[in-house]
């Protein structure tokens, strides 16, 4: 396995935790009734279940675009230390992002997210090089 392809298996498996913390601190804010409900109406998680709930959309987001990079590096056998140095470092970033948002951590929420954002985007102009 590349190590692109390594970070991005990592990355996935930091958005089953993130899943998780978001689920527990959800679930003890709303209680069990609401979250085993069928939720008809929208429920607003606020405090650090919302920020975690954001958090977690966040890296879905991208996600999309780091597994993009990193499956055409992989297909295209076209990785570099650039390249893995961009995977490791965006994974790197969104460790740091889930406790930046969870903490209100401002501005360094948005620098770090730029950071994560900054290295997929240069693998993917890497894979047109």
């Amino acid at each position: 396995m590349t190590p692109e392809l390594t970070a991005l298996t990592l990355a996935a498996l930091l958005q089953v935790l993130q899943f998780a913390a978001y689920s527990v601190t959800a679930n003890l804010q709303v209680g069990t009734k609401t979250a085993l409900g069928p939720r008809d109406e929208p429920v607003h998680l606020t405090g650090t279940a919302g920020r975690l709930q954001r958090a977690m959309t966040n890296h879905f987001e991208g996600l999309i675009l780091f597994t993009i990079a990193c499956t055409v590096i992989a297909l295209t056998d076209q990785s570099t230390a650039l390249t893995q140095t961009c995977a490791w470092t965006y994974l790197a970033a969104r460790v740091l992002y889930v406790p930046a948002y969870a903490f209100g951590l401002t501005p360094w929420r948005s620098l770090i997210w730029g950071v994560g954002f900054l290295a997929t985007v240069t693998m993917l102009l890497a894979a047109l090089a």
